[in-house]
């Protein structure tokens, strides 16, 4: 129900408009003056303000500006007993909604201020909306407290507020892209656009076209001039995902906007500016790539400016639970399943998995876990079957009475304490690094 306000200093017309509105179903409420309305607005939670023009301490015209610099999401309909043009021209320049003449317009208020009750909903929607993507996307939404992680997070923090180009390394499913939005979302550029594209995934044409744009008849069927991501980014972010798999000659017209923030579209003469912060992330090795001629050296050292290493799940067990827990509580919603959490059996499963899908994997592993689970705990049954083909590749199974099972626990969960430091692992345990990688092997422990 929409709360609406009625400014008016004639009692007999607010009372009147006041029963009229009410029998619509509004939620009304009733000032005499700017003053007592402005009161109104500041305890109680007004979508729609109706408010006379001329009142005793003050005009209506020039309260709406007022309101509206406070109250950004409340639309105002002011009423006059004598309209002019100069009046309403300035009305609507100060945010109102409408104004209109009272007693010829009588029969639009009604209508009106269902519109603008309208429009506050959707605000308020759209609002909730970017808020909650705001939130999705900050650092404080990415989850770990291992030292890797935190140092990753710390960094990128620092770079965020720059407008230095990054480049996020790690393996595939480490949630590089995840680290890019957070880094545009707390920059200075984050209400303009962000957008990524996966380099690997476009032949070189099509890559092409899709980040510098096209003229019209630069190819069959280009019917019309078409915007690149370069273009539609401007003065926003650009997230180039798979750097390394960038074609060449590609990679000269990207050192260009890099260089001097213009590009050609394809079949066009005429440069284009642009003001565009650009990320990137690989799973590759750039200087091995650069030794072996599929990279430019110029171009990265363009792109390393600024460096954030992401580190692999297997070195940072101690996240894994935290993680784990998220996923869980995101598809138990999904699938309206009543699932509350996870065994010991199931969480010691994943802390000695490889992971070599990373973050990604777990997501899909516990996706499925949750798909696949018919309790409220997630247990080892819940375990996808290929995920269990994985686990029983250990070339050789150790009783719970051996000594050597124990030695593996407590490798474990020493490893686990130091966030997967090896150096400081075989110090703990008081043994020689090269018999710790040699017992990591024979146990198949990451």
């Amino acid at each position: 129900m929409s709360r609406i306000l009625i400014i008016d200093d004639e009692e007999k017309i607010r009372t009147l408009l006041s029963r009229i509105i009410a029998l619509e179903g509004f939620e009304v409420f009733q000032a005499s003056d700017l003053k007592s309305g402005l009161r109104k607005l500041e305890i109680s939670d007004i979508d729609v303000l109706l408010c006379d023009v001329k009142l005793p301490d003050g005009n209506g015209v020039e309260f709406s500006k007022l309101v509206k610099g406070k109250f950004p999401t409340i639309e105002i309909i002011l009423l006059t007993a004598f309209g002019n043009i100069p009046d309403g021209v300035q009305a609507i320049k100060n945010g109102a909604f409408d104004y209109i003449t009272k007693g010829d317009d009588n029969n639009k208020i009604i209508p009106l201020v269902y519109k603008a009750s309208e429009k506050v909903a959707l605000n308020k929607r759209v609002l909730q909306l970017e808020k909650q993507l705001g939130d999705k996307l900050s650092f404080d939404h990415i989850i770990g407290k291992s030292k890797l992680i935190k140092s990753a997070k710390e960094a990128a923090q620092k770079v965020a507020t720059t407008d230095a180009t990054v480049l996020l390394t790690g393996e595939t499913g480490t949630g590089k892209e995840v680290f890019a939005q957070a880094i545009h979302n707390a920059s200075q550029r984050n209400h303009q656009n962000f957008i990524a594209v996966n380099c690997s995934a476009f032949s070189k044409e099509l890559l092409e076209n899709e980040l510098f744009g096209h003229k019209a008849g630069a190819f069959t069927g280009a019917l019309k001039e078409t915007k690149g991501i370069f273009e539609e980014a401007n003065n926003g972010t650009v997230f180039l995902d798979e750097i390394g798999e960038m074609p060449l000659d590609l990679q000269a017209k990207l050192l260009r906007v890099l260089e001097s923030g213009e590009f050609l579209k394809v079949g066009d003469n005429k440069p284009i500016k642009v003001n565009v912060r650009i990320i990137a992330a690989t799973n590759r090795d750039l200087q091995k790539e650069i030794i072996a001629g599929h990279f430019r050296e110029d171009l990265y050292y363009r792109i390393n400016i600024f460096n954030i290493s992401l580190p692999a799940l297997r070195d940072r067990i101690v996240d894994i639970e935290e993680l784990a827990l998220y996923f869980l509580k995101k598809f138990a919603h999904s699938t309206s399943k009543k699932i509350k959490g996870i065994s010991e059996d199931y969480l010691e499963s994943l802390k000695v998995h490889s992971w070599k899908g990373n973050i990604r994997e777990l997501r899909n592993v516990i996706e499925r876990s949750v798909i696949l689970s018919d309790g409220d705990t997630l247990n080892a049954d819940s375990l996808p079957l290929d995920f269990e083909k994985v686990q029983s590749k250990e070339p050789k199974i150790l009783s719970a009475f051996e000594l050597a099972s124990a030695e593996k626990i407590h490798i474990q969960k020493v490893l686990n304490y130091t966030n997967g430091n090896k150096t400081e692992t075989a110090r703990l345990l008081n043994i020689a690094l090269t018999t710790l990688y040699r017992k990591l092997e024979e146990y198949q422990l990451k």
